[in-house]
């Protein structure tokens, strides 16, 4: 008596952790729920969705060629080549030709101090910071005139120190750069830092100027007919080249390869996310339910997309379908796939209930 009241004890307690343990295994499990077929719904959480089956009516429209703000559309128009002109910490070669001696002292370049001038012989402080090359040679010309028969300053910079532009983020050479005489546009300042690493993203930049943020792409740049060649740098700009872990879609459920797909810069569909993906699994995967989650927190809705990729004609529209950034993409398993997994996870119990019965 005692024994069986033992094994029935036992029984209780393994039946009851099974039936538990069933109803933990189909919760916890990922699957789509019961969705409306289509419309507008609020979820548990307090979410609003909006459902719909995806046809070539319901296909979201392409993404128009980017267009610019006013700030990076001004900031376009106003950029555009100028002379170099001298700044300050920029050290100057200043040759007299028919006087090597007067100029001896300053062998190893004048340079330009704080306060935007150079000490020279004869003249002492003249100002050199704020003007170009040419214009600066002309007013030392003027000078040494009253001192010199055949004044002929010959002048260039030999150490650029004033001008400097700063660049971080995914780039391979990250750090402070100078603009020197030959001016320096986004693309060559990008070229110079040794271009974007494998992990950056080119259409993902925010360009900085006097404390305004530029967010700028390369790829949307050439999409609105201007280039990254027409953007300049001046003293103080700064450029941070960010990551593609902003710029990625995310899959989940019945992929053969469950991992973020990154975005191309020529953008990417439905139909090339599931073949990065390495398709769907054909063992597990319910090819009948293929959902696209596009959240956009300033919108009222979450759009929930689905479509049933058992039919070749789906294969147009996935191919039509242009993917976002942050799009979730989701395949349900099969209902005989959630009933194996519920089973598997009941046979350890199953196996216990065997053991404690031979008792």
């Amino acid at each position: 008596m005692r024994q069986s009241t033992k094994l029935l004890s036992a029984a209780c307690l393994v039946i009851s952790s099974l039936l538990s343990g069933c109803t933990a295994t189909i919760n916890s499990g990922l699957h789509s729920g019961p969705l409306p077929p289509n419309g507008e719904f609020t979820a548990d959480n307090g979410i609003h969705f909006n459902v719909q089956p995806l046809s070539l009516a319901t296909l979201p429209p392409k993404q128009a060629a980017v267009r610019p703000n006013s700030d990076l559309s001004r900031l376009i128009k106003s950029s555009h080549r100028v002379d170099y002109r001298i700044a300050q910490g920029d050290v100057l070669s200043i040759i007299l030709v028919g006087y090597p001696d007067i100029t001896t002292a300053g062998a190893s370049g004048y340079p330009v101090d704080q306060q935007g001038f150079i000490q020279f012989p004869l003249i002492g402080r003249i100002k050199a910071s704020g003007i170009s090359v040419p214009q600066f040679t002309a007013n030392l010309r003027g000078q040494l005139q009253r001192y010199l028969k055949y004044s002929d300053p010959q002048v260039k910079v030999v150490d650029y120190r004033g001008n400097k532009f700063f660049i971080d983020g995914e780039v391979s050479k990250p750090g402070e750069f100078s603009i020197a005489d030959a001016p320096v546009s986004l693309y060559s300042a990008l070229s110079m830092a040794g271009g974007a690493t494998p992990a950056g993203d080119s259409n993902n930049i925010v360009f900085n100027r006097k404390g305004i943020n530029y967010n700028v792409g390369l790829q949307s740049l050439r999409q609105m007919g201007s280039s990254a060649n027409q953007i300049y740098l001046q003293d103080g700009d700064s450029i941070h080249v960010n990551s593609q872990s902003r710029n990625r879609i995310y899959v989940l459920g019945e992929f053969g390869k469950v991992e973020p797909v990154p975005i191309l810069e020529q953008g990417i569909s439905l139909a090339q996310v599931l073949g990065e993906s390495n398709g769907l699994n054909s063992n597990t995967a319910n090819a009948a339910k293929i959902y696209v989650v596009r959240d956009n927190p300033a919108n009222r809705y979450t759009n929930i997309y689905y479509v049933d990729m058992q039919t070749i004609t789906s294969f147009a529209l996935a191919n039509r379908f242009e993917m976002q950034p942050n799009d979730i993409v989701y395949v349900d398993p099969t209902g005989l796939t959630r009933w194996n997994r519920i089973i598997s996870s009941l046979l350890p119990s199953s196996s216990a209930i065997n053991s404690i019965s031979r008792l």
